[in-house]
């Protein structure tokens, strides 16, 4: 993986957001509208990273142009071939310099507004938050045409959140949500012991931060339904299933090369949250 010759830095970045992407098209350019919007009045310091997952539709040029016509604390990650939003994120978490690191959909179906308020819940001491829909503050905001399709979409995501919650140690009601964030510590952390490629990175994270006793801030969010676009269908939930199955299988056991679970708390430099490490739940006898 090498970083795009356009990177800037933006020395001192205490939040680091991820923009994990394949392919997005046109869309590139409107999401770079609002984000030099964004950054021309967020509070405190910010760096934005663009992670280019095996892009083949000229994303990485267009994003070169942007970043080098701006003097703004944006840089690029870009690799070949796709391996998937996991893959994605991880990159973007471990190569971000920012002291809290989140992550969001390109698309910007969550606003700025709901990046600063995940933000300020990590400054505020949060090892690691999440947007939460099922968030009693939360809102849905979506056009006549697609309101239909917002219902199927809602249906979908909580018969499949019943599932996980199912078959892996997760408390949350919504764990599919494209809005997280980690403090530098946990996702320096967490994140090199996770192995998720595709869509279900969101859920192993959530099992780490489970098994490690770490506790997950739900933070209420205001999504924006535009159109019928989406990179999950049924097929996708499929293999997220497999890859729930394996998240489960995996974290079984704690990871070997973990030194020790004691060890990830007193990394913790907020001290929050750590209860020891929690069993995987059993859905019947004999399986292993």
């Amino acid at each position: 993986m090498q970083a795009s010759p356009s990177v800037r830095t933006l020395n001192g970045s205490t939040t680091s957001l991820i923009f994990p992407m394949y392919n997005p098209g046109p869309l590139i350019e409107s999401t770079w509208k609002e984000l030099t919007s964004f950054l021309s009045w967020a509070p405190g310091n910010w760096e934005v990273v663009f992670v280019c997952d095996g892009c083949t539709d000229g994303t990485a040029q267009r994003l070169t142009s942007l970043i080098g016509s701006e003097n703004l604390p944006v840089r690029q990650l870009s690799y070949t071939p796709n391996r998937g939003k996991g893959y994605a994120v991880r990159q973007g978490l471990l190569a971000a310099t920012g002291q809290w690191r989140m992550f969001t959909d390109v698309d910007l179906a969550y606003g700025f507004e709901d990046v600063v308020r995940l933000a300020r819940t990590l400054q505020g001491g949060a090892a690691v938050a999440i947007g939460s829909r099922n968030h009693p503050e939360s809102r849905i905001v979506a056009a006549g045409p697609v309101r239909g399709y917002v219902f199927r979409r809602h249906l979908q995501s909580r018969v499949f959140s019943a599932l996980v919650r199912r078959l892996l140690p997760i408390q949350q009601q919504d764990t599919q949500a494209g809005l997280k964030g980690l403090s530098a510590q946990a996702a320096q952390t967490i994140v090199p012991l996770l192995e998720c490629d595709g869509f279900g990175f969101d859920c192993e994270l959530l099992t780490a931060c489970a098994r490690f006793g770490v506790a997950v801030t739900e933070v209420p969010v205001c999504v924006r339904y535009e159109n019928k676009v989406s990179t999950t269908n049924f097929g996708t939930m499929f293999r997220m299933m497999g890859e729930i199955w394996k998240i489960r299988r995996a974290w079984r056991k704690l990871p070997g090369r973990v030194p020790t679970v004691q060890a990830l708390a007193n990394g913790m430099t907020n001290g929050q949250g750590f209860q020891g490490p929690r069993p995987l739940p059993l859905l019947s006898r004999g399986i292993s």
